[in-house]
């Protein structure tokens, strides 16, 4: 499968397998249990550049490609998916967003710090009544002199009440739908804004996920990314890249649940044989074996074009709700592998099999993604080569 990567991006994996394996795998459990962000790992990872991996090096990124991105995620998450997560949603789109449509003085004034790890970074569109209808957003900013003032609230945020910078969408224009949505820079310490519930979730219990609350909170005009009424645009573009992030995510669990089935089945006896033995578990193996690779070349392929320059979007769609699928198949099979062991928290598929499930979920959910694929090649009529 690494045919698509270079020599240099080889070694790129490898230092992020190399790193997963020695400074995460021994704490998973404990911040899985404890539902306790990683800010020692976190601080790491940006050290080693993990935190900027496609930003140029004037901003202090590392200036690796897509395919260098999504190698990192998918090896990291093949040990803890949530800090997979994590890494994901800090490079792919609060930092990306920034990135892509900040102008000079908001590019040099924040990303430097987000690339290198010194601050954490959130992106706050999702709004209790607002998930795959993103455009229904309540929260408001209004414009008083130098400042907006953003009211309302936000709902799963991923790093909500670590975050220092926070990229946030809020409608400047009511009479203008999705095209009245505008997107703004927040920083943690200003007035007005509240850290509410952070969530008790089922699985990527390391990754923070809360509500945030907007109550006359003072943002800079300057703080403004863009112009004003791009914020639905600038987000839909966000979300197409972290697709690829979520896919590689979702290869990397399938990739770790599939190594420890594959082991365990040759280490666990029943009826005098390894189970490996039986055909019913080949024949999971094989499957799981199959569906990651083709998870993965999607994945790639995806990566591949938008290091390109060329439209991704409908490969990014298609690699995200494939792969995650992929992922929470092979989670369930995991399980099954090992019986009722599997369901024991003393072996890491069960953690596997909860932290699975939010990747059909997260950025747009299986069904959403079937919606864009479906308008993309049929509204475009789409050759798939």
């Amino acid at each position: 499968m690494d045919f698509y990567l270079t020599e240099t991006q080889k070694q790129v994996k490898q230092l992020a397998r190399d790193f997963a394996e020695k400074e995460i795998a021994p704490y998973v459990r404990k911040y899985d249990e404890k539902g306790e962000f990683p800010f020692e790992i976190m601080k790491k990872l940006g050290e080693i550049g993990f935190l900027g991996i496609t930003f140029p090096e004037e901003y202090g990124g590392s200036g690796l490609k897509y395919l260098d991105y999504v190698a990192i995620i998918e090896e990291i998450s093949r040990v803890d998916p949530s800090i997979g997560l994590s890494v994901a949603a800090h490079n792919g789109l609060c930092t990306n967003h920034i990135y892509c449509f900040g102008d000079e003085n908001q590019k040099r004034k924040y990303l430097p710090e987000l690339c290198t790890g010194k601050k954490i970074g959130a992106w706050a569109l999702t709004e209790p009544q607002a998930g795959s209808d993103a455009a229904n957003l309540l929260t408001t900013a209004v414009k008083e002199n130098s400042c907006y003032i953003l009211n309302g609230n936000k709902a799963f945020t991923t790093h909500g009440s670590v975050g220092d910078v926070i990229v946030v969408m809020a409608v400047t224009d009511k009479t203008k739908g999705k095209n009245g949505i505008s997107s703004f820079i927040v920083e943690k310490g200003y007035d007005g804004i509240i850290v509410g519930k952070k969530e008790d979730k089922l699985g990527m219990r390391a990754s923070d996920t809360c509500s945030l609350i907007f109550d006359n909170c003072k943002v800079p005009v300057e703080n403004l990314i863009g112009e004003e009424g791009q914020g639905y645009k600038q987000a839909m573009e966000i979300l197409a890249g972290g697709r690829i992030g979520i896919a590689a995510l979702s290869v990397g669990l399938a990739q770790g649940a599939f190594e420890l089935s594959l082991k365990y089945a040759k280490e666990r006896k029943a009826f005098g044989k390894y189970i490996a033995e039986f055909q019913a578990i080949q024949w999971k193996l094989a499957d799981m074996a199959t569906q990651i690779e083709s998870a993965r070349l999607l994945t790639y392929k995806a990566a591949y074009l938008k290091d390109q320059g060329k439209d991704y979007s409908l490969h990014a769609s298609m690699a995200k709700y494939f792969a995650s699928e992929v992922a929470v198949r092979c989670a369930i099979e995991a399980v099954q592998i090992y019986g009722g062991y599997g369901y024991i928290k003393e072996y890491p598929v069960e953690k596997f099999y909860r932290d699975a499930k939010l990747l059909t979920i997260g950025e747009g959910t299986s069904e959403i993604q079937k919606i864009i694929i479906a308008n993309k090649i049929l509204k475009e009529m789409v050759q798939i080569d």
